[in-house]
């Protein structure tokens, strides 16, 4: 790749509910770790963390009232069992990425995936799946210092790979991403699977919905 070749485009792809659906397995993990502790909530409450990271969900969301070493002894409980799952059952593509993935490989775009899940959750889903055969770079939660809605996760990638973020689109599903992406300077499609309503350049009900002129309209080749 040439960096400096103002023609070279790029998706970066956000992971969990974009690629993969993973919140069952989040909703399961989480229940196992804080029922036992008489902490119960809804699975919609997770639905609106879905880009964040676990300090932020714990602390903002879930709001557990716990010290904070046994706060991150329950992050790392809940995420081994994540990973768990993961292994026992194996996780599917959601509709319309493996086409995806495939049509922009072929094309020579260059992809990444940009996911607050934390290194050893990445390792687990791209060992149960075929997502690091199309990735030119990987950015996960211990790469950047402020995660998701912030805009440095999207700034690593497109580093990374050695592009301007005016030359990246950024598929996500969750407002936090989003709102990363646009402060990048990055176009944005929207995929609603976690979320009814998304603000984004371009928003579609799912991957199979997204055709090539919607790409091509948000970055000109030229």
């Amino acid at each position: 790749m040439n960096p400096t070749n103002n023609q070279t485009r790029a998706v970066l792809w956000d992971m969990d509910g974009t690629l993969i659906d993973s919140m069952p397995y989040h909703v399961e993990a989480w229940t196992e770790v804080l029922e036992p502790l008489g902490y119960h909530f809804a699975p919609e409450q997770l639905l609106k963390t879905f880009g964040l990271r676990n300090e932020e969900i714990v602390r903002d969301h879930l709001k557990l009232d716990r010290p904070q070493a046994e706060l991150q002894r329950l992050i790392e409980e809940k995420e081994e069992r994540y990973r768990r799952l993961v292994s026992e059952r194996g996780l599917a593509l959601l509709p319309g990425a493996r086409r995806w993935l495939d049509d922009l490989k072929a094309a020579d775009w260059p992809q990444a995936i940009v996911s607050s899940a934390p290194r050893l959750n990445m390792a687990a889903v791209l060992q149960g799946t075929q997502l690091g055969d199309f990735m030119d770079t990987i950015v996960c939660a211990e790469d950047v210092e402020r995660g998701k809605p912030y805009p440095d996760p999207f700034l690593l990638a497109a580093d990374r790979l050695g592009l301007r973020p005016q030359r990246c689109i950024v598929v996500e599903d969750a407002p936090a991403g989003l709102e990363s992406a646009r402060r990048a300077g990055m176009k944005t499609i929207g995929v609603l699977t976690t979320h009814e309503v998304l603000e984004a350049d371009r928003v579609v009900r799912s991957l199979e919905e997204l055709q090539w002129e919607m790409i091509d309209n948000l970055l000109p080749d030229a």
